[in-house]
């Protein structure tokens, strides 16, 4: 399970790490699942790195083109966005829609974490969510 923050750690030179290094290896042989959302926030994300001066075109280019190159599994919506597990999650866990909606994606299909967003690692643990190993440091 990818959230689009997890991404950046590898599509932005300011926010690279080796975990995000390694948990792109990893993605890229066997694949991450992905809320269908997660375009949404990605594109978003982009754009406005590109408007602020964080990538220029051509670097936008480039990581789109790694971007589709992933063996990306959409995942679907828990029934509608006004679903309960994610409306549970949001109040239980204190999440926004979006946060909750990969959190509930990752506790139905049973797969693992990747994320850069503190409350979003903080509501995982609180449901048993494992983050992804990465086995970088």
């Amino acid at each position: 399970m990818l959230d689009a923050s997890f991404t950046f750690q590898w599509l932005f030179k300011d926010e690279a790490s080796p975990a995000g290094y390694a948990a792109l290896a990893l993605i890229g042989t066997g694949g991450a699942a992905v809320p269908a959302h997660w375009f949404v926030e990605v594109a978003n994300g982009l754009g406005m790195a590109e408007r602020r001066g964080r990538l220029t075109q051509t670097e936008l280019q480039d990581a789109l083109q790694l971007l589709r190159s992933l063996p990306l599994s959409v995942g679907e919506p828990a029934s509608s966005a006004w679903s309960e597990p994610v409306l549970d999650l949001m109040r239980t866990q204190r999440l926004t829609a979006y946060d909750a909606t990969y959190l509930e994606l990752a506790v139905r299909r049973g797969l693992p974490l990747a994320t850069g967003d503190k409350a979003l690692q903080r509501a995982a643990a609180a449901v048993g969510v494992p983050l992804l190993e990465t086995g970088a440091a």
